[in-house]
């Protein structure tokens, strides 16, 4: 079997449920015992994979077909109970605007290429929860093309803070479709900026999407406050 071979049936073996347990691949060793291959041979296919940005490697949790569940830390779910969307946003409008300066600067070419696919991704949904679905890949390619652990984890809090909220659940709501479509335009300017390796646009429009997208939220929440990119 060619490796291109192999990596067919593995994603024909994913979107059938076959490799799968919940989000997360089967072991390596049984993947590749299922697959009747080597397990060098089968790392190959999902070192290709992941570089596409189809599969997510975390250390000590396996590898998922979506981005991996935030590692609990300590002090996780009693932040959640204490901050609000404002609180998220302002941090999120402090981190992510880096780490897209940072994927313009150091994303290989094949890395560019996964974050327009996964980006076109966000532009054919059309229902809500489809769309948080590829928001949330999108997203977290930029955090990984930034190829710094340390932010990285840092963007993993953010979001361990986001899934233990009870507010979280409601941005969904205010995803209308024209919203959906507003933000997937974004999406791709974003992506452009990156491909055109600048890390200043690129930091500059994924501001601007936050202040959408936090705008949006907080006055479906009927909060006063509106948050606005930072002056640099």
């Amino acid at each position: 079997m060619e490796d291109g071979e192999i990596v067919e049936r593995l994603l024909k073996g994913i979107d059938a449920g076959d490799f799968v347990e919940g989000d997360r691949l089967l072991p390596e060793r049984r993947l590749a015992e299922t697959m009747e291959i080597s397990r060098a041979r089968l790392r190959r296919a999902l070192d290709h994979l992941k570089e596409e940005g189809r599969l997510f490697r975390h250390q000590g949790q396996g590898t998922f077909v979506a981005p991996p569940p935030a590692l609990e830390v300590a002090g996780h779910e009693t932040i959640s109970r204490q901050v609000t969307p404002q609180n998220v946003m302002e941090v999120r409008m402090e981190v992510e605007p880096a780490l897209a300066a940072l994927a313009a600067d150091r994303a290989t070419r094949s890395e560019l290429a996964s974050l327009d696919r996964l980006m076109r991704a966000t532009l054919s949904v059309n229902d809500p929860e489809a769309y948080e679905a590829a928001d949330a890949v999108f997203h977290y390619r930029i955090a990984e093309l930034a190829h710094n652990p340390l932010f990285l984890s840092i963007y993993q809090s953010i979001r361990a803070v986001r899934r233990h909220a009870r507010w979280a659940d409601e941005r969904r709501l205010t995803h209308s479709q024209s919203r959906m479509s507003q933000l997937g335009r974004q999406h791709e300017a974003l992506t452009q900026a990156v491909m055109d390796r600048d890390p200043r646009e690129a930091a500059r429009l994924m501001e601007e999407h936050l202040v959408t997208v936090s705008n949006a939220m907080l006055r479906e929440r009927g909060e006063r406050f509106v948050i606005s990119a930072p002056q640099r």
